[in-house]
């Protein structure tokens, strides 16, 4: 049960048989009308602010449209308190047998509570894509978690979601990529390669790449000119390269849907997909020939003043227009991403979220523009940005690594901390915000590592339920004997935090699935934790507000019922996060 959905509902069929209208007789748009959490807990439960945004277009004092509706709201037999607030906010406080009601209800709901009903469309979301040239590294695990967990939560919201990966193996990257793999090939033919040249890969994850080479060939690659070569030994890389991501990514849980080619967009059974995307542009009549303005500031040593052909970006929202092929008749980079995301649109993705590097920030408003245009403005492309991770131990840089050659990669960050640890961490902050990533901070069990802070809220529900079955054996503990429970005991200020904080679950998933912003589960779900300790240390002093109290058998069984909830959702959190939720802490 959403509580605010609920009561939304209610507040607008009040208004309904009030009779409001607007000035002139017309109805009135009840959209911008909700029911909300009030800033100040001591203000009630439920916000309401009808009154505010209704006064305008009726022609009337907020404040006494408020007092009008809190006198029709007060008959309602669930609404124990009403207030106005202000100039014409209205206050609500719930009465304690509509809050047993709301917990029986998630207590039967268990894991179910807070997920949306299916069959809000269809959602791309496309994340990682780094170039297939190495390992991942800790950049990429950031957009890996961020882009999974954003799938994860539109999923549970009640989105069929698609996970993406796109293969950039159509540059010039693969290229300096086979010739890097090719002097490892020599290498392990025995000869001396020296120092690996500027320009190519360093990394020792190529070692195995050449010596598969030179399992397969032999020596028959050897002194052969580059073009004989360079297309078998870059297949042969990239699939390495990709083998070698896919095991970086499962092991830090994240397995992709799809893996998409960039090359296929023009070798496809389906013909050069790029030329058709320009086609579909040109016969919109959004590309022409013409001049671009220099650009502002240092001119860049190649830069040209020439005829190019130009797509219209600027109608769609960006800054100037963009060219697509290149003077030597090849096209852009650009010109190869819409292609792709035009595919995407044609496979019935009309709402497309792509995770990036934050380096590719002055690419968004183009892509953005492209995709309006490729689709008649039927789609939309949301871009999240992930800043820099800067990885620390005990306060200190910690140096680059050996294997890669000059990061450190994203396996090595898992294999010492743990998976929980890193995705937890990296959702812990705004995918926009720089992130500072201890390894020493990460693995302490204390209150100040937030990850450990939300796993043992989950295991010490579990720890107070063994608690109970050894002193109190009669209690029912099953889902029905819970729910079943006198819940209307619940009266201690703290017991009533909870019970709040409990019923924003399902208005966080969703407004976190709209905004596209996992790292607001991960905050809900420290908050939560953070009451539940709180208040389980209050029964330290107060023995009678102790979740197992055997001298008062009725509230233990309702203060069980009500840690079994917070459970629950602490372990659906969690999931969307692709963090486990351990029933006891070692």
């Amino acid at each position: 049960m959403d509580i605010f959905a609920d009561f939304g509902a209610r507040v607008r069929a009040t208004i309904a048989r009030l009779g409001w209208t607007a000035a002139d007789g017309s109805a009135l748009d009840l959209a911008r009308v909700v029911v909300e959490p009030p800033r100040d807990a001591a203000h009630g439960d439920l916000a309401v602010n009808a009154a505010m945004v209704l006064s305008k277009p009726m022609g009337k004092n907020p404040r006494q449209l408020a007092i009008e509706l809190m006198g029709a709201l007060a008959a309602d037999p669930d609404v124990a308190e009403t207030e106005v607030a202000g100039p014409g906010f209205l206050n609500l406080r719930l009465s304690p047998s509509y809050w047993a009601g709301f917990l029986a209800g998630v207590v039967r709901s268990g894991a179910e509570f807070g997920r949306g009903a299916a069959g809000k469309g269809a959602v791309n979301v496309e994340y990682v894509s780094a170039n297939p040239t190495g390992p991942m590294h800790v950049g990429h695990c950031r957009g890996a978690v961020v882009g999974d967990a954003l799938a994860n939560l539109l999923a549970y919201a009640g989105h069929a979601v698609t996970k993406e990966y796109y293969i950039n193996d159509a540059g010039a990257q693969v290229d300096v990529l086979a010739r890097s793999a090719y002097l490892r090939y020599l290498e392990a033919l025995g000869r001396d390669i020296g120092e690996i040249p500027e320009g190519l890969y360093p990394g020792d994850y190529l070692k195995p790449v050449g010596a598969a080479l030179a399992k397969e060939f032999g020596a028959s690659l050897e002194g052969e000119p580059e073009s004989a070569w360079l297309a078998t030994v870059r297949t042969r890389a990239i699939d390495a390269m990709m083998a070698m991501i896919r095991e970086d990514l499962k092991a830090l849980n994240v397995v992709h849907d799809v893996f998409f080619s960039e090359k296929s967009l023009q070798t496809g059974p389906e013909g050069d997909r790029v030329a058709q995307a320009i086609e579909t542009l040109t016969k919109a009549g959004l590309m022409y020939q013409g001049r671009l303005e220099p650009p502002k500031g240092q001119l860049p040593d190649d830069w040209e003043e020439r005829e190019q052909t130009l797509f219209r970006s600027t109608e769609f929202g960006d800054d100037v227009d963009r060219p697509l092929i290149k003077s030597d008749g090849s096209y852009t980079y650009f010109a190869s991403d819409i292609a792709y995301h035009l595919d995407k649109y044609r496979r019935g993705f009309a709402s497309q979220i792509d995770i990036w590097g934050a380096d590719h920030g002055g690419y968004v408003k183009r892509m953005q523009a492209a995709v309006k245009a490729i689709s008649n403005g039927e789609a939309a492309l949301d871009v999240k940005l992930c800043q820099l991770v800067k990885l620390f131990r005990a306060g200190e840089p910690v140096k680059m690594s050996k294997r890669s050659g000059s990061f450190v990669t994203l396996r090595e960050v898992v294999e010492e901390v743990g998976v929980d640890a890193v995705r937890f961490m990296m959702l812990f902050r705004k995918s926009d915000a720089p992130l500072d990533f201890d390894f020493q901070k990460v693995t302490e069990q204390s209150k100040d590592n937030p990850v450990f802070y939300v796993q043992y809220a989950h295991a010490r529900v579990h720890s107070v339920f063994n608690q109970a079955r050894e002193t109190l054996p009669g209690l029912d503990l099953t889902t029905e004997g819970l729910a079943g429970a006198d819940l209307t005991l619940l009266g201690d200020v703290g017991e009533v935090g909870l019970l709040k904080r409990i019923a924003q679950w399902p208005r966080v998933v969703e407004g976190a699935a709209e905004g596209h912003e996992p790292h607001r589960i991960a905050f809900y779900l420290h908050d939560l934790a953070s009451e539940l300790h709180a208040h389980w240390n209050r029964g330290k002093d107060l023995p009678q507000l102790r979740f197992v109290n055997v001298d008062d058998p009725l509230s233990s069984h309702a203060r069980l019922a009500m840690v079994k909830a917070v459970a629950s959702v602490i372990a659906s959190g969690l999931a969307v996060l692709g963090v486990s939720a351990p029933e006891e802490m070692r």
